[in-house]
């Protein structure tokens, strides 16, 4: 058989696939009003139209409008003011967790945005047993405790608590750190090195200590990372714990092939 003939086969075959599962009405609904989107027609922050206008547009009901926006909000494309309308969402940021010993001024940075950062606690402390385990530390033993609020353009994105034992750094308390990376003060003055880290990611709803920081409503979702930093001698001498908005943050993985296995 001719490779011509082949391919008019099996492209009949889909049409005849397409026909036998057609696509859901809700689904075409989600993808023009996701197309607008991303081809800069509707633009982040602007009012949608209503439920009623797009019912009439697509000529479907109520409830599969509904649903197409309701998928998109879940996706973070679109999101909804009680009494005011449904509105477009500005896009995820995207951060690089693996492969990379960046941090995150340093990883949003070198994708050319500007982070701004709320220094909301910077003192020494007695380790909790939680983080004395996570540092390799005796319980009590001091360690710098930081809490900064990141946002950029006014909008907090996330907030984190980053713990460092203080015999590595006994005056870190007292560094300017709402205008420089903290990874970079502790290469610089302190010459500690990431040699390595391992870093967790889970879905968590935000709490009211988070959402109070956050301006964000109670139960929002949130993307919890959890990260340890060690030194080339095997030493833990970061531990920090970061919610990110879950509307406003998109993870990508990088990851290499096993050779031995490829």
């Amino acid at each position: 058989m001719k490779k011509g003939v082949v391919n008019e086969a099996n492209m009949q075959e889909r049409d005849t696939r397409r026909q036998a599962f057609p696509v859901p009405k809700y689904y075409q609904v989600k993808e023009s009003i996701s197309s607008q989107i991303t081809n800069g027609t509707w633009t982040p922050g602007m009012l949608i139209p209503s439920e009623t206008e797009l019912e009439s547009t697509f000529s479907v009901s109520r409830i599969t409008v509904r649903r197409a926006i309701s998928e998109l909000t879940h996706e973070g494309k679109l999101f909804t003011i009680q009494g005011k309308g449904t509105f477009v969402a500005k896009p995820k940021l995207p951060e690089r967790f693996v492969h990379h010993a960046f941090g995150i001024y340093e990883d949003l940075r070198r994708q050319g945005v500007e982070l701004a950062t709320t220094v909301m606690r910077q003192e020494p402390q007695p380790a909790s047993k939680e983080v004395a385990s996570m540092l390799g530390l005796l319980p009590g033993e001091e360690v710098q405790v930081l809490v900064r609020v990141r946002s950029v353009e006014d909008e907090r994105l996330l907030v984190s608590t980053t713990y460092i034992p203080k015999v590595l750094c006994p005056d870190l308390d007292t560094v300017d750190l709402a205008s420089t990376s903290l990874y970079h003060v502790l290469r610089t003055r302190y010459n500690l090195e990431i040699a390595r880290g391992v870093r967790s990611l889970e879905a968590v709803a935000a709490g009211q200590w988070e959402a109070r920081l956050l301006e964000i409503a109670l139960g929002s979702p949130l993307l919890l990372l959890d990260s340890i930093a060690y030194l080339a001698d095997g030493r833990a001498f970061e531990y920090s714990r970061t919610f990110h908005r879950g509307d406003r943050a998109r993870v990508e993985v990088e990851f290499t092939p096993d050779q031995d296995e490829w």
